[in-house]
């Protein structure tokens, strides 16, 4: 092995021997948060993930219906949500600063649920662009109720009593 093999290869290695890997955090926030604590529970997750490792990608909160219901046992008693601030965010951390992550996560009280996941950057990346063209999609698409009325509209004239 050259020296300059040695190089890159410590270069993958953190300085306690262990290997970083790419993780994602997709979590669903209380929907009862205001808007202003949403943004700044979102903030502190992230800035802790930062810390934790480094940011590949992320998606900001978005309030979401929820497929099916969560229900949550919380010092109140059990709650269930049928809609949530969804985000996300990749990262890449050690697999101890990553346990510190899911740590916090389940800590977390804004946080009725999350997951976490091994990936890699370019799919972090990719589910950025994926996003930002559905996005782009959406602003361009017609709007179905509109399409439908024209149409309505169209054969209604035409209809010879």
């Amino acid at each position: 092995m050259t020296k300059k093999d040695a190089d890159a290869s410590t270069d993958d290695v953190l300085d306690d021997g262990v290997a970083p890997r790419v993780y994602e955090l997709g979590f669903h926030l209380n929907p009862d948060l205001p808007s202003e604590e949403v943004k700044k529970a979102y903030q502190e997750i992230r800035t802790f993930i930062e810390e934790m490792g480094t940011i590949v990608a992320e998606g900001e909160p978005e309030k979401i219906q929820l497929a099916y219901t969560i229900s949550r046992q919380d010092t109140s008693g059990r709650r269930d949500f049928d809609s949530a601030y969804f985000s996300w965010v990749s990262y890449e951390a050690t697999p101890p600063n990553h346990e510190e992550v899911l740590t916090s996560a389940n800590a977390d009280k804004r946080i009725i649920r999350f997951i976490d996941l091994l990936t890699t950057k370019d799919a972090a990346r990719h589910s950025v662009e994926m996003r930002e063209l559905s996005l782009k999609t959406l602003e361009h698409a017609p709007d179905p109720e509109a399409t439908a009325g024209a149409e309505l509209d169209v054969a209604l004239e035409n209809v010879v009593v």
